[in-house]
């Protein structure tokens, strides 16, 4: 579901109070606490990320899930073998309501993924 919000805030204001909101700060507070250098802005009506120009991560509620989108998820070494426990495709981590966020591997792919641009590389497709 896109949510037509311009700034961060409005964007979680629109988000429906259940488990999925729940699991979107989740990821919301690990990537803010991996990367607290990176902006928060809304890209294509999505709670996005960036290192400095560059795009690393968009977070969006759906219906049965919440995306995490990555660019290319294999450009993370070990990255499928890492979130094992989660449906991935080839751009997206899918957080599912039965994921323990706290026992998963999502942490570490993520701080992962933010050093990979820190280092001037990037994940993009």
């Amino acid at each position: 579901m896109l949510y037509d919000a311009k700034t961060p805030n409005e964007y979680l204001k629109k988000l429906e109070k259940d488990w999925r909101r729940d699991k979107l700060l989740q990821v919301r507070e690990m990537i803010g606490q991996k990367g607290p250098e990176l902006s928060e802005v809304i890209e294509y009506k999505m709670l996005s990320y960036k290192y400095g120009d560059k795009l690393i991560f968009s977070l969006n509620a759906q219906q049965n899930y919440v995306s995490l989108y990555v660019g290319n998820v294999d450009k993370v070494e070990n990255a499928r073998k890492l979130l094992k426990e989660f449906n991935i495709g080839k751009g997206c981590v899918r957080i599912k309501k039965s994921i323990d966020l706290a026992t998963s591997n999502l942490e570490k792919f993520i701080d992962m993924t933010i050093e990979i641009y820190r280092k001037g590389g990037e994940v993009d497709c």
